[in-house]
């Protein structure tokens, strides 16, 4: 570990809970991703219905997944992350475009970014949490 950079702790409890919460949008993107792949019957009826095609859907399935991975690999986690809210937000702004609801993946890019920061300390420090100035201790 390179002392000229050290991070907070990380308390087991924390580690365990952004664990739990990040493999929710793991698991729905996974799925999501082997859906593009494997086409299920009335998928086009979907896929038409919000302005996309079915030959498109393999691009889709390959970045979602490659995304996906990027965010389980500890090293690469924050990249994935950027790379989902991404995502997430072309499949808000697709919903969105055809007056569709888009709750499911905006909780999505709440829950990946919450994981993350109960995983990892280093995004703590950078983005720690305000709070209100505590009065000095110090007496005259």
């Amino acid at each position: 570990m390179n002392s000229d950079h050290p991070t907070a702790a990380n308390p087991k409890w924390m580690l365990w809970t952004g664990r739990v919460i990040s493999a929710l949008p793991v698991l729905m993107l996974l799925m999501s991703g082997a859906m593009k792949f494997i086409k299920p019957p009335g998928m086009e009826e979907g896929l038409a219905k919000i302005g996309w095609t079915e030959d498109q859907m393999l691009g889709l399935g390959i970045v979602e997944v490659a995304c996906t991975i990027l965010y389980i690999i500890p090293q690469t986690s924050v990249l994935g992350a950027i790379l989902l809210t991404g995502y997430m937000g072309g499949a808000i702004a697709t919903h969105a475009r055809v007056g569709e609801a888009f709750i499911v993946q905006a909780i999505l890019g709440v829950l990946i970014w919450l994981g993350l920061y109960l995983r990892d300390p280093r995004l703590r420090a950078l983005l720690p949490w305000r709070s209100s100035p505590q009065p000095s201790s110090v007496s005259k």
